[in-house]
């Protein structure tokens, strides 16, 4: 097999709810309303462990899962990150720097926010 030459790549999801409001935004989302977000997670590299995983799904939950606590049923624009408008690229963008800082050794790639079923911001660095 040519493991060194491919690609693997897995996804997490998890959810959560909270409030904000946009700011310099001029329209109905400039008030206070709040989503229940849905966040996919993606995962890349090109070795596998031992158990021929890439990431164990279980760990990589229980990180998303710390860093949405961070998040859940707050007012986003009450966090000092989110004081200059907490927009769904902004979120992701969070939510991917707060993955890599708790793991990095884990091929954190890319965080999507979708913000309803047809809106979704992505952040990959």
């Amino acid at each position: 097999m040519l493991e060194g030459k491919c690609m693997y790549t897995i996804r997490i999801e998890q959810s959560f709810s909270a409030a904000h409001y946009l700011t310099n935004f001029h329209g109905k989302c400039e008030n206070l309303h709040g989503h229940n977000y849905t966040v996919r997670v993606y995962v890349t590299g090109q070795t596998l462990d031992k158990a021929g995983m890439l990431v164990d799904f279980g760990i990589a939950k229980h990180q998303l899962k710390n860093v949405l606590e961070l998040l859940d049923h707050k007012n986003l624009n009450d966090i000092p990150e989110f004081q200059n408008s907490p927009s769904a690229e902004r979120i992701a963008q969070f939510i991917y720097h707060a993955l890599v800082q708790r793991n990095a050794t884990i091929p954190w790639q890319a965080v999507e926010v979708f913000e309803t079923e047809t809106s979704m911001a992505r952040y990959e660095p």
